[in-house]
C-alpha cells in the first residue's frame, strides 16, 4: 500500500531536513501508530503521503514515496487526511456542508452523501444541528467535524495526526471507537500519529518511532517496541505506556509571598500573596454571540501564586471563559475586575473608548502584555514575526527593553523550549508541538502578572511535557496566576492547585481548590 524509499523533506528557507532517510513498508489493511519527539518529522509524513505537502517553492524532498505505486497527487480520493489543525480543514459555513464537501469532489451520487454524513457526524459524537455555522463549533468539535469528514469518504488510507489531542475524555473513547469500527475490516489502512500512546496501543499491529536525526528508532509489534527500546524512548521523550511521569506531583502547592505593593503603577505586577485575587468575575455571562451564551452566572476567582486549571466538556465555553478572562472578549453581561496590585493607570481614551482600570476588557494592548498574557488554542492565530527568535522578543520590543536584555531574554527561552535550533526559521513552518512551545515563550517573555494557557501541552512529546510544567510551577513560585484550560490528565494530576469545573449548562459550574496528587499513572 505505501513505500518509502530513502525519503525526505525539507521546508524551504530551512537547512535542516524535517524528515530524510526514510525507509518503511505499510501493507493494505495495517494499522500503525507512529511516534517521535517532537519536530521528529511525524506531520510532515502524512501530508506528504495525501499528496498536499506543497510545491517545490514550499520545500523540497529527496527519494520516492508512494501510494499504490503512483505518487500520492495521483491518487485522488484514495487518502483521507485528518491534520493536526483542525480548523485547517474547515472549508464550508455549516457542519453538514463541511463534511459533504469531500463526497461531493469525490463524485459520490447525491443519495448517498447526506446518509453518510449522518452516519459519520453519529460515530465521532457530535451531536449539533447540520446547519450549524462551523464557526460556532470548538476546537475540539471542530476536530470532531474534522474526523467525521475524513471518515464519510471511506477512503482505503487513513491518516489522523493527533486526533484526540483536543477532545475531553468522553471525546477520546468515542474518537477511538469509531476508529476501530472503521478499520474493523482491515479494509483501510490506518497511520496514527498520537502521543496519547495508551488510547491506541491496543489496535494498532505497529509501532514506527521516527528517529530525530533521520530514519527509524523502532519498527515493530507495540509490546515488543516499548519493551525492548523502552529506555530509548525515554530519552528520546515517547510516551511509554506504563512509565511514571517525568515531573511529580507531590508537594506543589502555594507558597507564601511578600504582599504585593497597592498601587496602579509599578514596573513589575505581580501579586505577592496568594492569597490575593488577581482576578474575579462578578455575574458574568460569556459568550461569542449575544444569542448564544454558553455560561451564565459565573462568579470565580484567580488567585495570584497559584496554578489554576479550567476543565469541563468540548463545547462548554472553556476557551471563551479563557478570552473573557484575558481582555480579549466583551463579557455578554456582568464583568471581570482586575486586583488593585495589577491595574493600570487610567488613561484619557484608547481606540474611542475610555480605559477603566478595574475592567481588562478596556486596557490597551500595551497595558495587557506585563498585566494578562495569552496563549490562544491556535498557535498560528497570535505570531506576526518572520523568525522564531524575533517572535519572542516581539513583547520585550513594545515595552522598550534594552536591545541586550531582549537577546539574553530570547536566548533564555529557546533553550529551555527546545527550539534554539529554529530560532532563524519561519514559525509557519515549525511542527504542531513546536508551534505551541513558541506560543507560550511569546508570553512568558514579558512576565505578565497573569498568564492563561489554552492548551498549553497541545503535540508535547514526554520531554517538551516536563519542561512546559517546570515553566509554569517557575512562574507560580515567582508570584504569577497562571491558568490553563486542558483536557490533559498528567498535567491536571501535578499542576491542579484551583480547579474551575465548567459543566454542560449555560448555568452550572463549580469553582473549587484541589489538591494535586501523586504523578505516577501514564499520560
Amino acid at each position: 500500500m505505501i513505500t518509502a524509499e530513502s525519503w525526505g523533506w525539507r521546508h524551504a528557507g530551512r537547512k535542516a531536513w524535517a524528515v530524510r532517510n526514510l525507509d518503511l513498508t505499510i501493507d493494505p489493511g495495517e494499522r500503525v501508530l507512529l511516534l517521535g519527539a517532537s519536530g521528529s518529522g511525524k506531520s510532515t509524513r502524512l501530508p506528504a503521503l495525501a499528496g498536499v505537502l506543497g510545491s517545490a517553492d514550499e520545500g523540497e524532498s529527496t527519494g520516492t514515496m508512494l501510494v499504490k505505486g503512483k505518487h500520492p497527487t495521483r491518487q485522488k480520493g484514495l487518502v483521507a487526511l485528518v491534520q493536526q489543525d483542525p480548523e485547517a480543514a474547515v472549508v464550508l459555513h455549516r457542519v453538514g456542508d463541511d463534511v459533504a464537501f469531500g463526497l461531493e469532489n469525490l463524485q459520490v451520487p447525491p443519495d448517498q452523501i447526506w446518509p453518510r454524513v449522518s452516519e459519520s457526524l453519529e460515530a465521532v459524537g457530535l451531536d449539533v444541528a447540520l446547519n450549524r455555522p462551523t464557526s460556532a463549533l470548538s476546537g475540539g468539535q471542530k476536530q470532531r467535524l474534522a474526523l467525521a469528514g475524513a471518515i464519510a469518504m471511506h477512503a482505503e488510507v487513513l491518516l489522523l495526526d493527533e486526533p484526540t489531542a483536543n477532545l475531553d475524555p468522553e471525546g477520546i473513547d468515542e474518537v477511538r471507537g469509531a476508529v476501530g469500527r472503521l478499520v474493523a475490516d482491515r479494509r483501510t489502512t490506518l497511520i496514527v500519529v498520537e502521543h496519547r500512546v495508551q488510547v491506541w496501543a491496543d489496535l494498532v499491529d505497529r509501532v514506527v518511532v521516527l528517529a530525530r536525526d533521520g530514519g527509524l528508532l523502532a519498527d515493530g509489534p507495540p509490546l515488543e517496541v516499548f519493551h525492548r527500546h523502552r529506555d530509548a524512548l525515554l530519552e528520546a521523550g515517547v510516551w511509554v505506556p506504563g512509565a511514571p511521569l517525568p515531573v511529580d506531583g507531590d508537594g506543589f502547592v502555594p507558597r507564601d509571598h511578600p504582599t504585593a505593593p497597592d498601587s496602579a503603577d509599578f514596573a513589575d505586577p505581580v501579586a505577592r500573596n496568594h492569597h490575593e485575587r488577581l482576578l474575579t468575575t462578578a455575574d458574568l455571562t460569556i459568550g461569542r454571540h449575544a444569542q448564544h451564551p454558553v455560561q451564565r452566572h459565573l462568579d470565580l476567582t484567580i488567585p495570584a501564586a497559584t496554578s489554576t486549571v479550567v476543565t469541563g466538556p468540548n463545547g462548554v465555553g472553556k476557551s471563551t471563559l479563557a478570552l473573557t478572562l484575558a481582555g480579549l472578549l466583551e463579557p455578554l453581561s456582568g464583568e471581570v475586575i482586575a486586583a488593585p496590585a495589577i491595574r493600570p493607570p487610567a488613561a484619557r481614551r484608547s481606540l474611542m473608548r475610555r480605559v477603566s482600570p478595574p475592567h481588562p476588557i478596556t486596557w490597551r494592548s500595551r497595558d495587557l502584555l506585563t498585566r494578562i498574557g495569552t496563549v490562544f488554542q491556535q498557535p498560528e492565530h497570535q505570531f506576526v514575526a518572520a523568525t522564531v527568535a524575533d517572535e519572542i522578543a516581539v513583547g520585550l520590543r513594545a515595552l522598550g527593553t534594552p536591545t541586550a536584555e531582549v537577546t539574553a531574554r530570547t536566548d533564555e527561552l529557546l533553550e529551555v523550549l527546545h527550539l534554539t535550533r529554529l530560532a532563524r526559521a519561519n514559525p509557519f513552518t515549525l511542527s504542531g508541538g513546536e508551534k505551541r512551545r513558541l506560543s507560550v515563550g511569546t508570553v512568558l517573555a514579558t512576565q505578565p502578572a497573569v498568564i492563561l494557557l489554552d492548551e498549553p501541552t497541545f503535540g508535547q512529546d514526554r520531554n517538551t511535557w516536563a519542561e512546559l510544567v517546570r515553566l509554569v510551577r517557575a512562574s507560580v513560585d515567582e508570584g504569577r496566576a497562571v491558568v490553563s484550560v486542558t483536557h490533559d490528565q498528567a498535567y491536571l494530576s501535578v499542576l491542579a492547585q484551583h480547579r474551575i469545573a465548567l459543566t454542560g449548562g449555560p448555568d452550572r459550574h463549580d469553582d473549587e481548590a484541589t489538591t494535586p496528587g501523586r504523578a505516577g499513572a501514564p499520560r
